[in-house]
């Protein structure tokens, strides 16, 4: 007889089903550890979208000017996008880029051209007062040091991006102008002007160091893998305003975050958490600025005036 009746039957009826039902699992076990495999070659270590789209390659490159006797530096290099381009026309590139993988594959692909040295490092780590000076590292030798300040450009990695400009805020003596690709939300709020929606603390604070020109947006077709997000560049010229304004830089930055500690509050309000009330008060009167104002809505020129009819009385 061809198979089993009774318990027999049904016990061995029960095995094969386990069996298949194990087989079953098995498989779909490897088709997922497949399919993760997948995901895992198309998406990056650390999140990088990467730009693929070649005019705005060449635009970003092209924003710079002229370069043939400047040292760039290049934020975030990745595969290499714009890195070529660069290379052809900088008297010095040094390319920073954190993933290790990445790098290794740019000092091969740029191993027989000596005005490019790539750097493997975090640039919120690096000694950009090192990088950019007299002899900035191992591999400075003979080669054209350019201008005394340098260009900088890059896709910034979205979620450090205020921690960057930050940090390229605070080696503007260095710097002469940078070309930076960020999230279009901020790019909005970096050239945002008194008065308008966007304008704030990173827009005073950025604006104290150069004048902001948004050059373009780019949607997340641009980008492999595509973003959630539309992004945009915007060109920075370096020309920090303390002393026209005559504030000093830490005491004038610190002052602006109380400015905008509460945007919706008025000045006044704001200026209660760290200033006597009837100073404010006189102070605000001496600066020629509303009682009622609030931050956003004041040029840079009316908070130095504030600041310094304040700074005497600080507390």
């Amino acid at each position: 007889m061809q198979g089993g009746t009774g318990a027999d039957g049904l016990a061995k009826g029960n095995r094969r089903t386990g069996e298949v039902y194990r087989a079953t699992e098995r498989w779909s076990t490897v088709a997922k550890a497949a399919d993760a495999q997948k995901v895992t070659a198309r998406k990056p270590k650390l999140g990088q979208n990467f730009l693929v789209d070649d005019g705005a390659m060449q635009s970003i490159v092209d924003a710079l000017g002229d370069i043939s006797e400047a040292t760039v530096v290049e934020i975030g290099p990745g595969r290499a996008a714009i890195t070529s381009l660069l290379a052809r026309r900088a008297a010095r590139l040094i390319a920073i880029e954190v993933d290790r993988v990445l790098a290794a594959q740019l000092r091969m692909k740029f191993a027989t051209q000596p005005n490019v040295d790539v750097l493997e490092a975090d640039i919120l780590q690096v000694d950009l007062g090192t990088v950019l000076g007299a002899t900035p590292g191992p591999l400075r030798d003979l080669r054209p040091t350019g201008r005394h300040k340098a260009q900088v450009v890059g896709n910034l990695p979205y979620y450090i991006t205020s921690e960057i400009l930050l940090k390229l805020f605070a080696a503007s003596e260095r710097i002469e102008q940078i070309v930076v690709m960020v999230q279009k939300e901020v790019a909005d709020r970096v050239a945002a002007a008194p008065g308008s929606r966007d304008y704030g603390l990173l827009s005073a604070t950025a604006q104290m160091y150069g004048s902001v020109t948004k050059l373009f947006e780019l949607g997340p077709g641009a980008f492999d893998p595509p973003p959630d997000v539309r992004s945009a560049v915007f060109r920075m010229v370096m020309h920090p305003r303390f002393t026209e304004l005559a504030v000093d830089e830490k005491g004038f930055l610190g002052f602006l975050k109380v400015l905008f500690a509460q945007k919706r509050k008025t000045v006044s309000n704001n200026l209660k958490a760290a200033y006597d009330k009837a100073v404010a008060a006189e102070a605000l009167k001496e600066a020629e600025v509303a009682a009622t104002a609030r931050a956003e809505t004041l040029p840079l020129e009316a908070m130095a005036r504030l600041y310094r009819a304040l700074r005497p009385q600080e507390k």
